[in-house]
């Protein structure tokens, strides 16, 4: 922790640093079961129902409800540039250093400010209110300019301490806490703090999508007041990985193909039409093809969960072509025709004016069955399986199709909000590996708190005449291995170190790790311009050298092959069912 004024004992109360050190605390806890304690009890002490809507909203959330639509939108380099402004710093010479170092451009602002005698000069603690900072976020969702932007954030930081302003940036940009502490966890702490069931305060959230008005709720013991509104996004159910799971009879459960596409829930009343994303946004205006196939077939009200995925010549292509639509509003009409989507439905969320959470999967398919053929949906084929050799059969023809694998659904199964449990599994194998060079280590918790654990990896750039360095980041990884195999790595990374700073080290670029990864995508705001999805150890490889790394041009490749692989059409023995076309002609 920070040493100084940041460490005394706080007493419990509605301002903002109490809130950031009831975060803090929880980050240095290892037990689950504690940290939700730690959770419980802050949220038992506070007052007012509004401050205990904002405390479990920021904790939860982030700066806004996840069903307001609102957001802070505000870039990294926005928020960067002004901290090393505020500190009186080199933004490429030491902000950016520090920020690699660590990892975290939050965390980089925290060391900074509380170490370098211009910033403390300029900071007097304030006390905000939670309300205060509510105010805050507000006023920098209205502003529309970066000066703007950066006043307001300079304004707020003068009257913060370091750890205060640290979980004021992770909040505004909505992304995790990084404190191991993630919604469900909010959801139990809410559940103790207030003696209520877990499963009645999970099921209150997801029909209302909101986690503020969710503990409120639970606090005046009015949980049963809880309802759905349309065009409130539901938080979606997940899925396990099938290598997780002993699962004793294979004939319980049925098979989708899991597509390459992008998850997406689609409310509709009328012709008004709502599509949001896995994580609650409202996506609507960057698929107006979809909204319009939807809005002009008089459906009833209706919430329907699925997948968008290109679909073009009786084909699904990769997700990485997916991505020159997604982000994007009202995209032009040569957009839509180089990449068209089509959303196929799996499930009915909503339905005859009321929630189908409580039917079975098998209930909720003969509605989505009937939805589709009298009003001619797009929805996913369904394939039974008695034994490991269906689901390898159903394996190679999903990735044939250009799918990436399968999903296998309990039949009897509820949707169950947020949980991963063995009602869905889904069957993948890895996108590819690469062996990568270990550039920096963080300071790890969990069962191996003390050790080095958290790592970001690079690829060989030493020949491409595009860069300068001999390696450039790919990802960042979690190692975990047997407390013997950690020693050995840990031991050999203090003899590579050659800088420090704060939980983090830079090393001599020797240890080869052997990545696997879930896929790769474009990403410019990268130095490789390119990021893996879910990396994660697969093996140190000892007996390897810096020499014997992958490339660049390696993942270049690796990318190129993805996107143009052959697939085969969905005439034969397709993923999912469709008797109409979308109509493009919406201009």
């Amino acid at each position: 922790m920070l040493s100084g004024q940041d460490d005394k004992l706080f007493i419990m109360d509605n301002s903002f640093r109490t809130l950031a050190k009831t975060a803090q605390n929880i980050l240095e806890t290892r037990s689950k079961n504690s940290k939700i304690a730690i959770c419980a009890r802050y949220f038992r002490e506070l007052e007012s129902n509004e401050d205990l809507n904002r405390a479990a909203q920021f904790l939860g959330e982030g700066a806004f409800s996840s069903i307001s639509g609102r957001r802070v939108t505000i870039g990294s380099r926005t928020y960067s540039t002004c901290a090393a402004n505020f500190c009186e710093i080199d933004y490429e010479k030491v902000f950016k250093p520090a920020k690699t170092a660590l990892g975290s451009s939050s965390e980089a602002i925290e060391k900074l400010m509380h170490n370098i005698a211009a910033a403390r000069a300029k900071r007097t603690q304030a006390q905000l209110s939670l309300s205060q900072v509510e105010s805050i976020y507000k006023d920098i969702a209205h502003v529309s300019s970066r000066t703007d932007k950066q006043e307001i954030l300079r304004d707020t930081w003068k009257q913060m301490t370091p750890l205060e302003i640290k979980f004021f940036i992770r909040i505004m940009t909505r992304g995790s806490l990084r404190i191991g502490f993630e919604s469900r966890s909010v959801v139990a702490a809410i559940s103790q703090a207030f003696n209520k069931k877990v499963k009645d305060v999970c099921y209150a959230h997801m029909i209302m999508g909101s986690i503020g008005r969710t503990a409120v709720l639970c606090k005046n013991d009015q949980l049963n007041k809880a309802t759905f509104k349309l065009f409130h996004p539901l938080s979606f159910m997940l899925a396990s990985s099938i290598k997780n799971c002993a699962i004793e009879n294979l004939s319980d459960y049925i098979a989708e193909e899991k597509f390459d596409g992008m998850r997406c829930q689609i409310h509709i009343s009328g012709e008004r039409v709502e599509l949001y994303s896995r994580d609650l946004n409202d996506i609507t205006h960057s698929f107006p093809e979809i909204v319009g196939f939807f809005a002009e077939r008089n459906l009833p009200d209706l919430v329907l969960d699925g997948e968008v995925c290109v679909y073009k010549n009786n084909e699904i292509f990769p997700f990485q072509l997916l991505q020159k639509r997604m982000g994007r509003k009202n995209p032009s009409k040569e957009v839509i025709e180089k990449y068209p989507v089509l959303f196929i439905a799996y499930d009915v969320l909503f339905y005859d004016s009321g929630p189908t959470f409580k039917k079975t999967l098998i209930e909720r398919r003969k509605i989505l069955t009937k939805l589709a053929e009298q009003f001619n949906l797009p929805i996913s084929n369904q394939f039974e399986i008695t034994g490991k050799d269906d689901i390898d059969e159903l394996f190679e023809r999903a990735l044939a199709h250009g799918n990436e694998g399968l999903m296998l659904k309990k039949k009897e199964s509820t949707y169950e909000y947020g949980q991963r449990k063995k009602s869905w599994l889904k069957v993948k194998k890895p996108g590819g590996t690469l062996d990568t060079i270990l550039m920096y280590a963080h300071a790890g918790g969990g069962k191996h708190g003390g050790d080095y654990s958290d790592f970001t990896l690079g690829i060989r750039v030493a020949e491409d005449e595009r860069y300068e360095e001999e390696f450039i980041p790919i990802g960042k990884a979690y190692a975990e291995y047997t407390n013997e195999e950690m020693k050995k790595l840990n031991n050999r990374i203090k003899d590579l170190t050659v800088e420090k700073y704060g939980p983090t080290l830079g090393l001599i670029p020797e240890i080869v790790i052997e990545l696997e990864f879930d896929d790769i995508q474009v990403n410019k705001r990268t130095k490789a311009n390119y990021t893996l999805r879910l990396p994660r150890f697969k093996a140190i490889r000892w007996n390897l050298g810096p020499d014997d790394t992958d490339t660049l041009k390696d993942v270049e490749q690796m990318y190129e092959e993805k996107i143009n692989r052959d697939r085969i059409k969905q005439d034969k023995n397709p993923s999912f069912h469709f008797n109409g076309e979308y109509k493009w002609s919406l201009f």
